[in-house]
């Protein structure tokens, strides 16, 4: 086991390298194409690029750029880049973030000050967003002060417009829509919420943190992409991560603008400190310089050419999928994506049963709720994994049709547990649970998440989740079990 304890003799370089390669063995194999999102892969090539180019400004301090000025050129540069990428013009502005959630967190505080700015009679600031919306706008709003109001989506599961007008209120102050939502990969209707928004006066911002640098290059391919950028009139903000489909190293993210009086609000300064002037335009102060050449190195490598090659490749492979889930019985695709992005549900098998078949076999595939379903995000490392996974599929689903004795008992304990919990005084739920989830992930039912998600789904409320999800969160900076 692991010493809690920093070690009173240094460890030699080759035994500690080893030690690194021993501790990645149970981590998901990305490098085979096995995990369908937390990594973008665009060839080792592309890699190469972005690991030495990271190297080179390993040290260098993103927070001064009056002290390392090449790094101050290449964000600008990266940041027109993705600026004419997204129909902004010369009057377009940015900065680089360290990833999406910076970005929104940015995007939800500069609109908070433009409407004490513009409209100080709010006291109370609303954000009206489909329920697709990332969660990531609800952690600006709860660290912020913001409300967000949530709207349902329409049958294809984009942002049904007339919920959001009827959503609007006096304290509204922005809108927001997906390009695309990341549940389903569609786009929602930009042009109609942006327009909605010019109507109001409201600010619209454009989550394009996973399309940003996909839907571009699509729609040159003569993929159908309605407009979602600064194409459309009334957008006045857009998110795009570069670490996604623009395959830079994590963390790189962009956050623009289509003014600059508009991104005045996000910048922070502080006057009166005895050390000095500091003024800051995003969340983090010492920011990696690694991310930012790394980001300009692989954008530079890889040129329009490039992407186009790669999306090109990407499109094909997610609508072979697509096509493959469809021909499996029982399977099917949600909605209709625009994108590599997708979400495969069922109507008469347990999806989360199929995903812990899947994950036996080896695959890293994130699980969904309302409506449950397997998450996929599609990049050019599944290019040459698809007959597999497509078969795998195929089997994990004929797997879970078959009853067996170990599902039976997870099944049966389940069905225990709910009716249990229903009938169990609210303090001592959680302790129930808890020792369940003990239990499943012991020597007795397996730590299943089809089982995990049916035992939460029978919480008599939502705050005991809540609860629990925060527990889970704690225990990871507490080491794994060995």
């Amino acid at each position: 086991m692991t010493s809690l304890h920093l070690p009173s003799i240094g460890m030699p370089k080759d035994e500690l390298l080893d030690a690194l390669k021993r501790a990645r063995t149970r981590d998901v194999n990305w490098r085979e194409g096995r995990a369908f999102s937390l990594v973008f892969q665009a060839g080792e090539d592309v890699y190469e690029v972005a690991k030495e180019a990271y190297a080179m400004y390993f040290s260098e301090n993103a927070l001064n750029p009056g002290a390392f000025p090449s790094l101050r050129r290449f964000e600008a540069e990266v940041v027109a880049m993705t600026a004419a990428l997204l129909g902004g013009d010369e009057q377009a502005v940015g900065n680089m973030t360290s990833g999406g959630t910076e970005s929104i967190l940015l995007a939800m505080f500069a609109a908070r000050e433009w409407a004490r700015a513009n409209h100080p009679e709010i006291d109370a600031p609303e954000v009206v967003m489909p329920v697709t919306g990332h969660p990531a706008f609800e952690k600006a709003a709860h660290y912020f002060g913001l409300k967000i109001v949530h709207t349902p989506v329409s049958a294809d599961f984009r942002a049904d417009v007339e919920a959001m007008r009827a959503a609007i209120t006096p304290n509204t102050v922005l809108l927001v829509g997906s390009a695309p939502s990341y549940p389903q990969g569609v786009i929602d209707p930009i042009a109609d919420i942006a327009s909605l928004a010019r109507e109001r006066g409201l600010l619209c911002h454009v989550d394009a943190c996973v399309g940003g640098l996909m839907l571009p290059f699509a729609r040159k391919l003569g993929y159908p992409i309605p407009d979602f950028d600064f194409r459309v009139p009334g957008v006045t903000s857009i998110s795009a991560d570069l670490h996604k489909y623009g395959y830079t190293a994590k963390g790189a993210s962009v956050l623009l603008y289509r003014n600059k009086a508009l991104r005045r609000h996000q910048i922070f300064a502080y006057t009166e400190w005895p050390g000095g002037i500091y003024a800051s335009a995003g969340l983090l102060g010492t920011r990696p310089g690694g991310a930012v050449a790394s980001a300009w190195a692989v954008m530079q490598y890889l040129g329009e050419e490039g992407y186009l090659a790669i999306a090109d490749d990407v499109m094909q492979t997610a609508r072979a999928i697509r096509e493959g889930v469809e021909r499996i019985e029982g399977l099917r695709i949600l909605g209709n994506p625009d994108i590599s992005v997708m979400a495969i549900a069922s109507d008469e098998l347990d999806i989360y049963q199929v995903g812990d078949e899947m994950t036996v076999r080896g695959w890293h595939l994130d699980r969904q709720q309302y409506p449950a379903s397997l998450h996929l995000t599609v990049h050019r490392g599944h290019k040459h994994v698809v007959e597999r996974f497509l078969a795998d599929l195929a089997a994990s689903a004929a797997q879970v049709r078959k009853p067996t004795p170990r599902r039976l008992a997870t099944d049966i304990a389940l069905a225990a547990s709910r009716f249990i919990m229903r009938a169990l005084p609210e303090g001592w739920v959680s302790r129930l649970v808890d020792g369940v989830s003990a239990r499943m992930g012991g020597g007795g039912l397996p730590k299943r998440s089809a089982a995990m998600y049916g035992m939460m789904g029978a919480l008599p409320n939502r705050g005991d989740l809540r609860e629990l999800v925060i527990d889970l969160v704690e225990s990871f900076t507490e080491p794994p079990p060995s």
